[in-house]
């Protein structure tokens, strides 16, 4: 009987220590240079997406800016003309 509750209390943690992946951590643990380069990519990966988002956004944000330009309203235009050159020439275009 007291080894039934053992036995059940133990499947019990396995089943939880598999849940929590130690395992796949614990490898991890034993092979630092595999974590470190693992890391460096996810950073790479994160850097890259940061910057192609920013990248986008900030030419939603030019696109609308030039049609604000257009509709021509008296103090917004002249201050989004002065964004949209310095963009574009900072761009070359």
């Amino acid at each position: 009987m007291e080894s039934d509750k053992l036995t059940a209390v133990v499947e019990k943690l396995v089943l939880k220590l598999e849940q929590v992946k130690i395992k796949e951590y614990v490898e991890m643990l034993e092979h630092p240079g595999r974590l470190i380069f693992l890391n460096f990519l996810l950073g790479v990966g994160r850097g890259v997406g940061a910057a192609v988002g920013f990248s986008i956004v900030s030419v939603v944000l030019i696109y609308f800016l030039k049609h604000l330009m257009v509709l021509n309203l008296p103090v917004i235009s002249d201050f989004i003309a002065q964004i949209v050159k310095l963009v574009s020439l900072k761009l070359g275009y």
